[in-house]
């Protein structure tokens, strides 16, 4: 997301899985997810979907599109020519095809609302679409921790005006949750042991309390605070 082209193809995946492992939707995504439109970020962030090329280019995570075929060629005429890459992109620009977003974009906008994790839990139990049906199954499954963590990261990123305060922020988030049981617990059950079957603790969102999350959000010592690299 830091670089200025950013080209998507019909193999390209995005995805941000770590309320799946007990984590949080770190490199940067407390900047970036809340600032991708509508309510489109928050819902990476909550259920970890993975989406494709065209929904890439939907969302401006991708600013080009180029079929796959045409990379190896993309690349060796960028590097013969480094200062016309602009001219070389629009050469290679391809259809990126009907983005699977649009078949639940307004479903999307109108369920990821919530002022909590708990109202969003609430919105999406009373809504009768078979979408939202199927985010909130999702949803059951992920780190009950993770999930308020990343909501609160996102909501903080998106009042923050300076990137470096958000990678502080993400380095005190990481520096807790990585001592934790839900990421140790997540790492076992996706990676090591690959049950897919995590016991998470606490196991419900309601009983991931405020002053858990303060602790994990608040400040580090300052000898032991990210700062950016001089």
């Amino acid at each position: 997301m830091p670089a200025h082209l950013r080209i998507a193809t019909e193999r390209t995946t995005f995805a941000m899985p770590e309320t799946g492992i007990g984590l949080l939707p770190d490199v940067g995504g407390g900047w970036y997810l809340p600032r991708l439109p509508g309510k489109a970020g928050l819902w990476l962030a909550l259920t970890g979907a993975r989406i494709k090329g065209a929904d890439c280019m939907r969302l401006g995570i991708a600013t080009h599109f180029v079929e796959f075929g045409a990379v190896e060629g993309l690349k060796k005429a960028i590097v013969a020519d480094p200062r016309r890459i602009d001219e070389t992109l629009r050469k290679y620009r391809a259809d990126a095809g009907k983005a699977s977003l649009l078949g639940f974009e307004q479903d999307l906008n109108r369920l990821f609302v919530g002022e909590s994790v708990e109202e969003i839990f609430e919105f999406l139990t009373l809504d009768s679409s078979d979408w939202g049906k199927a985010q909130l199954e999702v949803m059951k499954t992920k780190s009950p921790q993770t999930l308020k963590v990343a909501f609160e990261q996102l909501k903080r990123g998106a009042a923050m005006e300076d990137f470096a305060d958000n990678m502080a922020m993400e380095y005190r988030i990481g520096s807790r949750v990585v001592m934790k049981h839900d990421f140790i617990e997540g790492v076992r059950a996706v990676i090591v042991d690959k049950d897919n079957a995590p016991r998470w603790s606490p196991a419900q969102v309601e009983d991931v309390t405020d002053a858990a999350l303060a602790e994990i959000f608040a400040p580090l010592p300052a000898e032991e605070e990210w700062t950016p690299l001089t």
